[in-house]
């Protein structure tokens, strides 16, 4: 059993959408592929074959490469700043090197380690303290005088 409120509006309305009646797809597509990455031969090439065009050409080219002027500069700011080495240079921040990380896992251990000490220190200090109250309330509550000796 359907009941219709007179003068509302269904939820398409409300919301905004206009169109054949059927609802929007609420998933999200996946994410195709990460950026684009270019070998040093790649970039070397198109900068050289880019140079060489006229700028109908150079469009052209970008268009069937999928590729930006911003791009280009990039590149050719790479080149000139060394080269292919520039050129092969992975973009974002270079790993770190395997003495950095052995050093970072050694000082975490370490302070674990301080802090495990710490802990065993405070134990033995407890420790003793309780002894020596344990010796204490032992002495203290001895018979006195029955010729025993210690």
């Amino acid at each position: 059993m359907t009941r219709k409120v007179p003068d509302s509006l269904d939820a398409h309305t409300q919301a905004g959408v206009a169109g054949n009646g059927k609802d929007p797809d609420p998933e999200v597509p996946e994410r195709t592929r990460g950026p684009r990455r270019y070998s040093a031969s790649y970039k070397a090439r198109i900068l050289t074959e880019y140079e060489g065009l006229d700028k109908a050409s150079k469009g052209a080219l970008l268009r069937r490469e999928g590729l930006y002027t911003s791009l280009i500069s990039e590149w050719r700011k790479q080149r000139d700043r060394g080269a292919l080495e520039a050129l092969a240079k992975p973009a974002g921040r270079q790993p770190a090197d395997g003495r950095d990380r052995e050093v970072a896992r050694l000082r975490r251990e370490n302070e674990r380690l301080a802090t495990e000490l710490d802990r065993a220190r405070q134990v033995i200090e407890v420790q003793g303290k309780l002894s020596a109250l344990l010796e204490q309330l032992a002495t203290d509550s001895a018979p006195a005088g029955r010729g025993e000796t210690r």
